[in-house]
């Protein structure tokens, strides 16, 4: 109770603190902004005929990227391609650094300087991809019956200038909420995306209600277990494993001592965030975007055709296989994603430089053979418990007979994830602005006693 009453108090003085409150006009009108943006069509492109097609996008890579994009590619808007370049550019950069050492080089040894030479580098990629991704996305409207209004290279190239240019507009706003707003931008703009969808799903999830298709019962039962759902998130979240460590009592400079410290490493259940999901999503609805690049020949087709139609069958959401290989996926990438971004060597070799250790363990390599095997020990129960979560809402929506609401697996990682970070870095904002104040009050009070004096 005391948690929530002070964060109940907390939330007015957000706005009674200018600079606090600039920054979160400021992120409200940037997200309005691409608010805006996301409802302005493409030019030549028949809005009513792409209404119908809506539909083809379920069960597709092209879904899972319209989910990302807040339904940009089912209104092909400017903003069709959202902030998924730079996304797909800052990932790729993170993979090729395990593969060469130049790019890990730029990322952990040449500090600011590297960093901005990878982050230009990202840029680019993002442009790269944004200019392949809008010419492939217009050859998909064309092929659509009725999408394009005059098809051909004049409808290719402005869809590749309109939609190029959206993406390098949102690159730039999420870089600007990140350096003058709150929270971190690119996060924010896919959080924004994802909940922009919530009030519609709610109102369908109501009409249906209304209508007879769900008892109050049922709906009730509903939103337990969604909320049930929402705190498991938020604890395989905020779960980690504590190794404690300790820092060695010091001399430093002229005779001056350094107390001994007490801390930990804290080794999170899920390192690997919501990556892993959109690996295997990724994965795991090959088949059926090949099928639906083939037309969809249905069954009694042959040749490639057929085969691609049976595969796709085969992996369809509510299928045993399905599931069986999207859980298995996820547990896959959670460990290959964890050995990417965490790596044992290094971090046993800084502990080492500070003079610091594991009580028990020797510095060096039985350090990092030890934080490698505890890492190990954590990331299986950490893994199994996210495909858990990315799985059970498919059963739960089957269960209550719902085709369409809110929350699945990947959209609530990534919102819980996005609004915990927020949350804090607004909470760092109240504290120092805090001790800022207190380090005033104890100066003017020292120098008053200095002129006493």
């Amino acid at each position: 109770m005391a948690n929530g009453s002070s964060a109940a108090r907390a939330i007015p003085r957000l706005f009674q603190i200018p600079e606090l409150k600039e920054k979160i006009l400021f992120t409200l009108m940037c997200l309005a902004i691409y608010r805006l943006g996301s409802h302005i069509t493409t030019p030549g492109v028949n809005l009513r005929a792409l209404e119908q097609l809506a539909g083809q996008f379920q069960g597709t890579l092209f879904g899972i990227y319209d989910m990302f994009v807040g339904g940009g590619l089912q209104r092909a808007t400017i903003l069709a391609l959202g902030i998924m370049p730079y996304i797909s550019a800052s990932i790729l950069f993170q993979l090729l650094a395990a593969v060469f050492p130049t790019i890990e080089k730029l990322q952990k040894h040449e500090g600011e300087e590297g960093r901005r030479k990878l982050t230009q580098w990202t840029r680019y990629t993002a442009i790269l991809l944004s200019i392949m991704q809008s010419y492939g996305y217009s050859i998909f409207l064309e092929s659509q019956p009725g999408a394009v209004i005059a098809p051909g290279w004049g409808f290719r190239m402005s869809t590749v200038l309109m939609l190029t240019t959206g993406a390098v507009f949102i690159m730039w706003l999420g870089e600007q909420i990140t350096e003058r707003g709150v929270g971190n931008g690119m996060s924010l703009l896919i959080f924004f995306s994802i909940v922009q969808g919530f009030p519609g799903a709610v109102f369908s999830t109501l009409e249906l209600f209304r209508a007879g298709g769900i008892s109050l019962f049922r709906l009730i039962a509903l939103v337990a277990v969604m909320i049930a759902i929402i705190a498991a998130v938020v604890a395989l979240t905020m779960a980690s494993r504590r190794i404690p460590v300790q820092i060695p009592r010091k001399v430093v400079g002229r005779g001056r001592i350094r107390e001994g410290q007490r801390s930990f490493i804290p080794l999170r259940v899920n390192s690997a965030g919501v990556m892993p999901i959109i690996f295997a999503q990724s994965i795991i609805i090959v088949p059926g975007t090949l099928a639906a690049f083939t037309g969809n020949p249905g069954p009694g087709a042959t040749g490639v055709q057929g085969f691609l139609y049976d595969l796709s069958q085969i992996f369809q959401i509510g299928t045993p296989w399905y599931y069986l290989t999207y859980a298995i996926l996820i547990v896959y990438f959670t460990y290959f994603y964890t050995s990417i971004i965490f790596n044992p060597v290094d971090l046993a070799e800084n502990l080492k430089r500070q003079g610091g250790f594991i009580p028990g363990v020797k510095p060096g390599a039985q350090t990092a053979e030890y934080i490698d095997r505890v890492l190990t020990r954590v990331t299986l129960p950490g893994s199994i418990y996210l495909a858990l979560i990315a799985i059970l809402p498919f059963g739960i929506f089957e269960l209550f007979d719902i085709q369409t609401f809110f929350f699945g697996g990947t959209s609530l990682l990534i919102v819980v994830g996005v609004a915990l970070d927020t949350v804090q870095q607004m909470q760092q904002h109240l504290l120092l602005r805090h001790y800022e104040g207190f380090m005033k009050k104890g100066r003017v009070k020292y120098r008053g006693r200095q002129r006493h004096m």
